[in-house]
């Protein structure tokens, strides 16, 4: 699989805005049986989403089932180095995903519950952000 980007984009640049508080969706482990939390609000671009999914696969030994339930939107802009004030916003250089604080990032399922522990374990390494595993919840 090859780095995570859009098809098509609405605008080629947006602002930035904020990222703050809590997750109020995509908070819960849904499809498998262990998750990758995030515990900070961050930016993670598509080059650290793909690292970590590689760093499970590689683990598992492509056994198991992965979801990623973050995807890289939000197109990053920069100006060149020894650039002068002013002159307009930079290029995009790079896709990145919004992650706030509870946004399960990674699931985990048909693996037994240490190798998905060292799996997550492993891929938390890959991410800015610190992070839980956390088990599905029956009801």
């Amino acid at each position: 699989m090859a780095i995570l980007l859009p098809k098509k984009t609405a605008h080629r640049k947006v602002r930035i805005g904020k990222n703050e508080g809590r997750a109020t969706r995509c908070n819960s482990v849904d499809f498998g049986d262990y998750g990758l939390m995030s515990l900070d609000n961050e930016r993670i671009n598509s080059k650290q989403i793909e690292a970590a999914r590689q760093a499970i696969t590689r683990y598992i030994k492509r056994g198991g089932k992965i979801w990623i339930r973050i995807f890289p939107h939000t197109p990053v802009t920069k100006k060149p180095l020894d650039v002068k004030m002013g002159g307009g916003k930079g290029e995009p250089q790079f896709f990145a995903a919004k992650v706030k604080a509870g946004t399960v990032m990674f699931e985990i399922g048909d693996v037994t519950p240490e190798q998905a522990k060292e799996a997550l374990r492993l891929a938390s390494h890959k991410l800015p952000v610190r992070c839980k595993i956390i088990k599905r919840e029956e009801f």
